[in-house]
Parts: structure tokens; sequence; C-alpha cells
């Protein structure tokens, strides 16, 4: 349907521009259109970071690797079948993960699926045990002990912190990392013990640390069992022919003179198979004694048929490399339906801002202050699933009430466009009906 001229002209203008009879137009309108969407009641998925059936799919050959008695033997001659082998995983597995995460094998962990597992053993041995042999434990310094967590950020992480009674100290993002003069304000303070850090293409703002903002975090003054935990989740998932550079992080601590500072952490979930995969750690020799020290506590040791499996069908890094190659052709179009319905619908409108990020699998989008919790409950009710407003900072409270985490992996691009356009309706409902309040009209 053609628009007229004074319609075209609203169509065309920030919001905030409009006259209160053109607004109050403008919100019924796309009242209008939002009513038919959720008489329609499809349902839509853009809650989860979580691979396509398809993404799982191009890893299918993992089920018939180890296919015969005689596949089941390591090079060193482990019978992947039985118990024991190194704590550290397969060395052909450390080797080769280990470009991944900027280490030598010898300084890497291969574990069972989950890196957040890693995350979370590693929080829980410093804050029970110390960080090393001899050590105060975090618990038992003085108090109250506190994280610095870069937000918006990951809400798992924030999770271990809250279950844990550990203080979260949120700190803005910048493009190119945290605001690293707040952080080195903060990190003097010896209660403060470490810091989350999504440092390649961050969750969910899709940001890359820059060279000069790791080199702060490894040489900034901190206590000496103050540990960087380092969740490089999206280390090779590039959404481009130009993938983001990011400085290794155990170099820079190392070269500091603080070796022991970073924890670094990855996994195969958005490789391979999700929850079926590997999870890798990196870290200092020092810190890796420690940490194999009290996982042997915990476990005799790791799956060692899956980590072979996935050597045999990965084999190197460029076999990692076009892999992710046919990952990154299944998710690219996604990412570019989010971005092109986010321009054709919102753009100009001066009500929201979308990252268009290189890489990882998040799109994140801030609307007008005060409007994304409004914005999810009208999408909710017309059948489209987003993240909870503020899960993406600490203790779940956005202070601006504005962002809203939008991940487009799992559907197919049609129906990726179909609940982006849906979306931006109720970005626009809920804008126009705050705008409108603001001006003392009841929406």
């Amino acid at each position: 349907m053609s628009l007229s001229h004074s319609a075209a002209t609203v169509e065309s203008r920030e919001l905030v521009r409009l006259s209160t009879e053109e607004l109050r137009e403008f919100r019924d309108r796309e009242q209008t259109v939002y009513e038919a969407i959720k008489s329609r009641a499809t349902p839509f998925n853009l809650a989860r970071g979580k691979p396509a059936t398809e993404q799982v799919e191009l890893a299918n050959r993992l089920l018939t690797a180890v296919g015969t008695p005689k596949e089941c033997w390591a090079e060193d001659g482990t019978d992947c079948r039985n118990y024991y082998g190194s704590p550290q995983g397969l060395i052909e597995a450390r080797r080769l993960f280990a470009p991944m995460l900027g280490a030598s094998p010898e300084q890497v962990l291969v574990a069972n699926n989950s890196s957040l597992a890693l995350m979370h053993d590693a929080f829980v041995y410093a804050l029970l045990t110390g960080t090393r042999d001899g050590a105060v434990p975090w618990r038992d310094q003085r108090q109250p002990t506190r994280f610095l967590c870069p937000s918006p950020g990951y809400d798992r992480h924030f999770q271990i912190c809250e279950q844990y009674g550990v203080e979260m100290i949120p700190v803005a993002l910048t493009g190119a990392g945290p605001d690293m003069d707040e952080i080195e304000r903060l990190a003097g303070d010896p209660v403060v013990k470490g810091m989350w850090c999504v440092p390649k293409y961050s969750n969910p703002t899709g940001e890359t640390y820059s060279s000069e903002t790791v080199a702060r975090l490894a040489r900034m003054r901190a206590t000496d069992d103050f540990r960087l935990f380092w969740d490089n989740a999206y280390a090779v998932h590039h959404l481009n022919g130009t993938p983001d550079r990011l400085d290794n992080v155990l170099d820079a601590c190392a070269a500091a003179g603080s070796p022991d500072r970073a924890l670094v952490f990855g996994s195969t979930s958005k490789i391979t198979f999700a929850q079926a995969g590997l999870g890798l750690f990196a870290t200092s020799p020092a810190n890796m004694r420690w940490f194999v020290s009290r996982q042997s506590t915990r476990t005799i040791g790791p799956d060692k048929l899956n980590q072979l499996r996935h050597v045999r069908v990965l084999r190197d890094q460029a076999g990692i490399g076009a892999h992710m190659d046919q990952q990154r052709r299944l998710l690219a179009p996604k990412f570019a339906a989010v971005r092109e319905m986010f321009e054709a619908r919102l753009g100009g409108r001066g009500v929201a801002a979308w990252t268009n990020p290189r890489g990882g699998y998040f799109v994140s989008l801030d609307v007008l202050d005060g409007c994304a919790q409004r914005v999810v409950a009208l999408a909710r009710a017309a059948g489209i699933e987003v993240v909870a407003a503020g899960r993406t900072f600490p203790y779940g409270r956005d202070p601006r009430d504005r962002n809203i985490r939008v991940a487009p992996s799992f559907p197919p691009a049609d129906e990726v466009r179909a609940a982006v356009d849906a979306l931006a309706t109720c970005v626009l409902v809920a804008t126009s009906e705050r705008l409108l309040a603001d001006r003392g009209i009841n929406a």
C-alpha cells in the first residue's frame, strides 16, 4: 500500500521531531501492524545463540570417526576406551587447539564439553582454596570479594558470581573493550579479584579488545591473585573474510611481569556439536599445575575418545579454518538479514542503535532508555522469544533499561527476517508510546 505524501514525510523523520498529532497517528499505525503480527501467532526464537541444525550437521563425521577398536588408540599408545592418560588431555588434541588459545600444547588442557564448567571450577577453586598453593582463598580475605564485569556481557558469567556471593561491578564497553580508565581505577582495590572478559566478538556487542586494551589489562596494578577470566568463545567464529585480530593475552601478561594473571578458555560448542564437544583451557605453567592438582579430585580424566574424534575430523589449523568457513556461509546471511531489517524499519528514526558484528553470535540492540522491558513484553506477547531485558547486566538489572540481545543463528534466514521485522514493530510501538507519555499523552 502506498503512503500519502504527508505519511511518507512522517515515515522518513525521527520520531522525536514529529508533532504530537503525527506521533499519535504513527503509534496507531504501528499498533495496527503489531496487532496483525500478534493475531498470526507465528513463533520466532531470537533468544539463544544456538547453532542451527545445518551447522551441527557439518560435524557429522564425528559420529563415525572412531568406528573400530583399532581406531581407539592415541599416538602415545593410550587406549582411549580406558582410564588414565594425561589429565590435560591427549597431546594431539592439545596441539590442535593450542594456536586457537595462543599457548603451547604444554600450557593447554582439553576437557569435556563445557568451557563454562572450566570457568566455574577455576572460580570456585580460587574462592575456596586460593590461586596457588599456600595462597589465602578469596573468601577468607578482606570482604567482600568483587569482580569487574564489562557490560552488557554474558549472563552466565554473572550467574557464577551471584551464586557464590561475589559482588559484581559493571563497567561500560567502548567498542574496543571495557573502559580502561575505569578498570585501572577499580583493579587497584585489593578486594577486586578478577574480571570477566569475552575479548573477541564479545557477547553481545560483537567488539574485539584493542591492542591497547590487552596491554593495559596485562600491566595494570592489581593483586597477585587477580585473574582475568578470558573467555575467548568466538576465537574462530568470523562472519566475513577479514577476521578481527586479538593480541595474545598470555604473551602480554608474561611481558608485563604478571604471567599468572590470565586464564584463557574456549570450546568447540559452536564449532562441532554443542554440548558434545570439548572444553579448552590455557594458562601459565604455574596456573596449570594449580588447576590440574585441584581438578584431579573432581575427575579421573576427560573423554579421550571424543578428543580423538575431533582430532581426526578437524585435523589441523587448515581443517579448522575450512570448517569455520562453512559455518560462516550459513551464518552470515542471517546477520545480514538482521542488519537489513533494522536499517529498513528503524534507520533514521532516532529510536534505536544496533551493532554490525564481524564475528560471534549476537547483535546488540539498544532502544530508547526505559523501553527495553516494554519491547520484550510486546515481543513475547506476539510470539517472538527474546532474552529478558536486563539479562546482559549483573543481577539482571540494566540501569538504562535499553539493551536487548538478538541471537539470529538458529532460525532459517527467512524466519530471521520476519522475526526482526516483527521485533522492529515492537520497538516502534514501545518508543512511540514512551515519547507520547513524555508529552503527557496517555498511550
